[in-house]
């Protein structure tokens, strides 16, 4: 036999669109004891299969809708529904969830879709001959009595009194549940802003660093290239320095061989006048006068090449000087491309360090989260279960307790005293955590978050620093830090 663990199907359904011959209740006593279990016999027709979600319930006699239980059990379902025994069935309901008045009720087969399928003839719950039944008490028995009401009157007091403190208790936690829920959104926000600016920031550098790596890879390949060709004009200008030595020592051979050459001249011309007679020496004179000619302007085509290497030369000094200061700029350009890369792979290693911080804050108030979540599930119930204890019905009380998916399912509004099968597990509620406040903010904070954060950041009592741009603020800034802080969130 199934407990009672949810509200069974029910419906709107009028007794004109019954179907009450479908089972049959047997053997229905027209009154029954209180304070004893009650077994309901009932028989299943050839004509109707029963379903998993199938219910009995009793109701009292006058109900309108299948929504009038008092109280109900789940049906057995048969192990062979075409078994003849097996349409015999059985199922019984506990004293404790029995009514207590003496008014006339009946029992009601009700299918998963919420339509009845048999009633049984109606019966009462009272006790044998009770009319002549003669109670005798003596006057210490009505002392105790009341006595035992004075108590019992205490004790529900006090446990109204405890009561009203766990729901205090309890709004106190939802609000701090709702502070920390809005918190940890909006630490949430920031992060995923965080993380797309870093993402953002990492391809812009990306991006800087390859042009950076092309431009430093193609200076290098220009200064080597340079530096070839250097070489090279440095060889060749070597070598037409050699060859500018020697044609000015031809030079200097030349015109030393010229002077020699006028001076015999002279002689000859000389010798010309005093022997002019003789025709072979001014034949000869005539070779000499030649030789003379062709040998200066053989020296003056020198000096002219002479001074065109010369200025050759000095143009390819002032090339070589414009190479070396080309190349002292590209290792300045070189020296300053690295240094800037080291400057954003720094401050891409800061927003990294600042992003996980970030996440490890994000994952200690997700667990102070679900730790709360925890403690007001275990508050819920508690108030849950005294309330029931208490046999209180929740519309009277000036603001309603809140339940929970777990810890009230198994509660029916409907009965007096409550289900005694729910809530066995718990005694008492745990006892809350020790709560801190926090130095900057002011706000709760549990001890273990407490402690982490001030590990973490045990210098932020000092100052309030901006998650987004670094900007520092002091202690007593607050609300400038948070409205600067809401300003990068626009």
């Amino acid at each position: 036999m199934e407990e009672t663990v949810g509200d069974p199907p029910t419906s709107a359904v009028l007794l004109d669109h019954c179907h009450f011959s479908q089972v049959i209740f047997n053997s229905v006593e027209k009154f029954y004891v209180p304070g004893g279990d009650v077994t309901c016999y009932y028989t299943l027709t050839e004509h109707f299969t029963p379903r998993r979600k199938d219910w009995i319930g009793i109701f009292r006699v006058g109900w309108k809708t299948t929504r009038e239980y008092y109280t109900f059990m789940w049906v057995t379902l048969p192990v062979d529904p075409n078994n003849v025994s097996t349409k015999q069935q059985e199922v019984q309901f506990k004293a404790y969830y029995l009514p207590k008045d003496d008014e006339y009720y009946q029992f009601c087969y009700v299918d998963q879709d919420g339509l009845v399928r048999g009633a049984s003839i109606p019966f009462q719950f009272r006790p044998e001959n009770e009319e002549d039944i003669l109670v005798v008490t003596t006057q210490g028995e009505v002392e105790e009595i009341e006595q035992s009401n004075n108590e019992l009157r205490k004790e529900n007091q006090e446990l109204k009194d405890s009561c009203v403190s766990l729901q205090k208790q309890n709004s106190d936690m939802q609000a701090e549940l709702q502070k920390k829920q809005e918190e940890l959104e909006t630490l949430k926000s920031i992060n995923k802003k965080l993380e797309q600016k870093v993402e953002e920031q990492k391809d812009i550098w990306e991006t800087e660093l390859l042009q950076l790596k092309e431009q430093n890879q193609k200076l290098s390949s220009e200064n080597e290239k340079m530096g070839v060709r250097v070489d090279q004009l440095q060889a060749q200008l070597s070598t037409q320095e050699k060859e500018m030595e020697k044609l000015v020592q031809e030079a200097q051979d030349k015109t030393e061989q010229l002077e020699c050459l006028k001076k015999e001249n002279g002689q000859l011309f000389l010798s010309l006048k005093e022997q002019a007679q003789l025709s072979t020496h001014e034949k000869e004179m005539e070779k000499l006068v030649q030789e003379a000619q062709d040998k200066t302007e053989q020296l003056e085509y020198l000096k002219k090449e002479n001074g065109q290497l010369f200025l050759s030369l000095k143009e390819q000094r002032k090339h070589q000087q414009k190479l070396e200061k080309t190349v002292e700029e590209l290792k300045q350009q070189e020296a300053i491309a690295t240094k800037k890369e080291q400057e954003l792979t720094d401050e891409n290693f800061d927003l990294s360090k600042r992003l996980s911080e970030n996440k490890m804050i994000c994952i200690v108030l997700q667990r102070e989260k679900e730790r709360l979540e925890g403690e007001n599930d275990l508050l819920k119930r508690d108030n849950f279960r005294l309330m029931s204890y208490m046999g209180l019905d929740f519309d009277s009380l000036p603001f309603q307790v809140p339940t929970s998916d777990q810890g009230g399912a198994g509660q029916n509004p409907g009965l007096v005293f409550g289900n005694p099968y729910f809530g066995i597990q718990e005694s008492s509620a745990p006892s809350l955590r020790t709560i801190k406040k926090c130095p900057t903010c002011k706000s709760n904070l549990a001890d273990d978050v407490f402690d982490h954060i001030s590990q973490q950041h045990p210098m932020e009592t000092l100052s309030l620093d901006c998650p987004i741009c670094d900007k520092s603020f002091s202690a007593n800034e607050k609300q400038i830090f948070e409205d600067h802080v809401f300003c990068h969130t626009l």
